[in-house]
């Protein structure tokens, strides 16, 4: 009994191994190896300027900013994508039509849309959310699609028989058949939506997270690059966790 519960106070404990690592890497580097702070300030540094940012509102305004371009931007694609994706999904016509110029579109790299976005939309609020748009989008059309026709085809035949309206059809089979696979579209494109925000205000932009990490950077500041990359950690954590939460809230039968 005693080895049961060790093992599995074990297993709990597993992930905090490798952060915990990293920290102590970290701290012997520093204190002990001599590292410039340019290159890698100590974890008392870091921590002295996350306390001074959020004292002084700073970091709360940055991460206000790039959370509302990330909601707005995944709030479009997800309404964009799940409709396209349960579209072409569903019929054969609208699948060919869009298939092939979305696939095209999707292997070119986010960073080689940017510069285009904006020359389009500037650098204003418009060209972020365009910029998250066009990257979060794909995934959820990708897994949309993929949870559609991997509908049980003897599901289909029995609302053949009983004569279902098309959309009871979609209703009761279509919809809890893909909901598995939408909500993994939705996990990436959050996960990528954020990333996208980051990376939009690294390149062009006065405000948001990634327009703080990049001013950092060229002030030489690395305390302050590590708090910032910090927070878009967390935040991007939190975030993935919340997505799970409310897949397994609207999926329970996989929990069984």
């Amino acid at each position: 009994m005693k080895n049961r519960l060790l093992n599995v106070s074990l297993n709990r404990n597993l992930k905090f191994i490798l952060p915990l690592s990293i920290l102590l890497g970290w701290y012997c580097s520093t204190t002990i190896g001599g590292l410039p702070e340019t290159a890698l300030p100590k974890i008392s540094s870091v921590g002295t300027t996350a306390v001074e940012m959020i004292r002084s509102g700073e970091l709360y305004a940055d991460l206000g900013i790039s959370l509302r371009r990330v909601l707005v931007g995944f709030f479009l694609a997800s309404t964009i994508g799940i409709t396209l994706g349960i579209l072409m999904g569903i019929s054969k016509k609208i699948s060919e039509f869009f298939q092939l110029t979305l696939t095209a579109m999707r292997q070119i790299p986010m960073v080689a849309w940017i510069p285009l976005i904006i020359l389009w939309a500037g650098i204003d609020e418009l060209s972020k959310i365009v910029v998250i748009l066009f990257a979060a989008t794909f995934p959820i059309i990708v897994n949309t699609i993929n949870g559609i026709d991997s509908t049980s085809k003897s599901f289909l035949e029995v609302a053949e028989v009983y004569r279902m309206s098309k959309w009871d059809t979609f209703r009761k089979i279509y919809l809890p058949s893909a909901l598995p696979a939408l909500f993994t579209g939705l996990r990436l494109s959050l996960g990528i939506s954020w990333m996208a925000v980051v990376a939009s205000e690294l390149i062009a932009s006065s405000s948001g997270i990634g327009f703080r990490l990049n001013d950092a950077r060229s002030l030489m500041r690395s305390d302050v690059v590590i708090v910032c990359m910090f927070v878009i950690g967390s935040v991007g954590l939190l975030m993935d966790k919340i997505i799970c939460i409310a897949a397994e809230l609207a999926t329970p039968w996989k929990n069984n």
